[in-house]
This record gives C-alpha cells, sequence and structure tokens, in this order.
C-alpha cells in the first residue's frame, strides 16, 4: 500500500510540476523608449554654401567655325531652402578658361552666371535643374550677356561638405553685335562647403 501511495503521490508531482512549468512564461524585454516625435533623419539643404568646381568645356560658333575644348574652373557661391523633399535656391559661378572659340581665332577666357536652381531629394541625395543669365568674355571680342540651362547632382556627405557634378549649357547669340552664336557646354565637378 505504502509503494502505491508513493507511485501516486510521485505522479501527482510530476504532473502538477509539469503544469506549473508550462504555466511559466520566459521573461520578455522591454521595449525601447519610444519618442513621443519621430526624429527627422533626412539631410537638411537650408542654408549658404561656397566651394569650387573644376571640369571641361566645349565651346563653339555658328557659321560653320567648329568646336574646341579646354579646361574650365572656378569659384561657386549661394543660398538653399529645404521645403522638405524639395529644394529650392539661388547662386551665383565666376569660371576661368583659355579654350578657343571654334575657329574664330577668339579665346574665351570667362563665364559669369547668376542662377536659380530646384531640385527634389534622393537620400543624401539632391538631383536638380538649374539655369538663368549668363555673361562672356573673350580675349579679342569684348563680353556679351546670354543664357544658360543645366541639370546636377549633389551628395551631402555631412552638413557642413557636399560634392556633385553638373552639365551646362550656355548660349550667346548673336555676339558682340555679329552674325556669330557662341555657345558652350560645360561638365565640371563641384565641391561645397555649406554652413
Amino acid at each position: 500500500m505504502f509503494r502505491s501511495l508513493t507511485l501516486v503521490a510521485l505522479t501527482f508531482i510530476a504532473i502538477a510540476t509539469s503544469g506549473f512549468a508550462d504555466s511559466v512564461t520566459e521573461p520578455t524585454a522591454e521595449p525601447d523608449a519610444i519618442a513621443p516625435f519621430p526624429v527627422d533623419t533626412s539631410p537638411n539643404w537650408t542654408g549658404f554654401w561656397v566651394g569650387g568646381q573644376l571640369g571641361l568645356a566645349s565651346v563653339g560658333a555658328n557659321q560653320g567655325f567648329g568646336d574646341e575644348e579646354g579646361f574650365i574652373a572656378g569659384l561657386t557661391a549661394g543660398y538653399d531652402y529645404d521645403f522638405g523633399t524639395f529644394v529650392l535656391g539661388g547662386g551665383i559661378d565666376y569660371d576661368l578658361t583659355d579654350t578657343e572659340i571654334g575657329n574664330t581665332g577668339a579665346d574665351l577666357e570667362s563665364v559669369f552666371r547668376v542662377r536659380l536652381r530646384a531640385g527634389f531629394e534622393i537620400g543624401r541625395g539632391l538631383l536638380y535643374g538649374t539655369g538663368g543669365y549668363a555673361q562672356a568674355d573673350t580675349d579679342s571680342l569684348g563680353s556679351d550677356d546670354g543664357y544658360f540651362l543645366g541639370a546636377g547632382y549633389e551628395y551631402l556627405v555631412n552638413p557642413s561638405f557636399s560634392y556633385g557634378g553638373e552639365v551646362l549649357f550656355q548660349e550667346f547669340s548673336d555676339y558682340g553685335n555679329t552674325p556669330v552664336d557662341v555657345d558652350a557646354t560645360t561638365i565640371q565637378l563641384r565641391g561645397t562647403f555649406r554652413f
């Protein structure tokens, strides 16, 4: 009889223990603290910038003069305002070059631009279009006014520095009151300090 009671007691303890073990749950980790407001991690393009640019220029003229290529480099400065995913800004450029204008015997020496630009953020980058006023200066034909259009991409490395590339097309019709139209296409790499 003692053996039967012992066997029943051990069976009861085994069943009770397994039932108790099933009711015990593993402790769960406390959830991470949640900020009361969402944190904006997208880059902020608002602010002034100044930098430099370097690239190639292809300068030509109508009337069958052809195109010539050369180096172009200069300074750029401006201001952008970030509206969320859309950025609007303006700036100025001054580039130096010594590129012959086709086979005219004249050299393009500098280009000054006043620009507007607008674009959309793609991650930490900005894809934009730009355009505005341009003034060209030559060694023998004087200076003349025109316009430019282009597009570029800029990547914001950190709040203080960005780099990118830009392609511009510049047009100067009836240069120096002559029937010659001068055009220049530039491809440049840019680096800007932002503050």
